[in-house]
């Protein structure tokens, strides 16, 4: 797990030039790149790093609307549409869910609609120092969050939780999908909460016990 800032697939897209001069000037101008690492600072947006080649330079803490990787067909999407949360926790694992990988899907925006594109990683949080006092969300079952990295279709990149996103697999999904259901879970499982099952008196390797321990 990386804290704060944590390496990113080398994506190639384009930054939005206004982004890059404080919105003073290059507005509708488009600069290659490609991204570099991804910053996590609590109750933030993503921050995300890139490499523009052009300059052989890097530019740092950008949020995802400030990306695209075509031309932005129509009006593009503010930030709080491209990422419902803000970042849980300034620890982060990158992963790029194999089963997944370019695959399409479509997620549920805030106005209802739905936009489709291409799943690319996942970025998820936790609490790693349990000598630091957790007062985040991060490992709370009802609030905790992943965020899945999406290339839209209209151009843009998104960063949608599990449960606003449908995965299309022509090789599994029926012809007609269901509509998801389901429950928020809220219960936090474990197996060691029996003391029936207490093996501290146990010396031997295969843990043996009598029938009526």
């Amino acid at each position: 797990m990386s804290h704060i800032v944590a390496n990113l697939p080398p994506v190639k897209c384009f930054v939005r030039k206004e982004f890059l001069y404080d919105f003073e000037k290059g507005h509708g101008e488009l600069e290659p790149c490609w991204w570099i690492s991804i910053k996590s600072l609590r109750g933030q947006a993503f921050r995300i790093e890139s490499y523009l080649n052009h300059y052989g330079a890097l530019y740092d803490k950008l949020p995802l609307h400030a990306y695209c990787w075509k031309p932005i067909e129509g009006e593009p999407l503010p930030l709080d549409h491209l990422q419902l949360w803000d970042c849980l926790s300034y620890d982060i694992t990158v992963i790029k869910k194999a089963q997944l990988q370019s695959m399409r899907c479509k997620f549920k925006l805030k106005n209802g609609d739905w936009m489709y594109g291409v799943y690319l990683f996942t970025v998820d949080s936790a609490h790693s120092d349990f000598n630091v006092l957790d007062t985040g969300f991060s490992e709370d079952v009802e609030d905790h969050k992943s965020y899945n990295f999406i290339m839209c279709d209209n151009g843009q990149f998104a960063a949608q939780p599990n449960n606003r996103l449908i995965i299309l697999e022509p090789s599994s999904n029926p012809k007609e999908l269901k509509m998801p259901d389901f429950k928020v879970a809220t219960k936090r499982w474990s197996v060691e909460t029996d003391p029936k099952w207490a093996l501290g008196d146990t010396n031997t390797v295969m843990y043996e016990r009598k029938e009526n321990d």
